[in-house]
């Protein structure tokens, strides 16, 4: 997106749910920056979980909302 690279991640959990974070990137080089926002909601479902950590690495940058499942 633009300067950005957004990248949604999921981990399943001992219980069965997954657990999201978004790394958000940005610059090239030694001038990269790469930030991983842990996100506290669960989700049954592994393609939730990431539409939800997209948006919100959206959301975080200031990009329009896209409309997800997960919302």
């Amino acid at each position: 997106m633009g300067k950005y690279l957004i990248s949604p991640l999921t981990k399943t959990l001992d219980n069965g749910w997954f657990a999201s974070s978004v790394s958000i990137r940005s610059g090239s080089g030694r001038g990269t920056t790469d930030r991983v926002l842990r996100l506290t909601r669960l989700f049954r479902d592994r393609l939730a979980a990431a539409e939800y950590a997209l948006s919100e690495g959206l959301q975080w940058i200031g990009a329009p909302r896209v409309p997800c499942a997960a919302a």
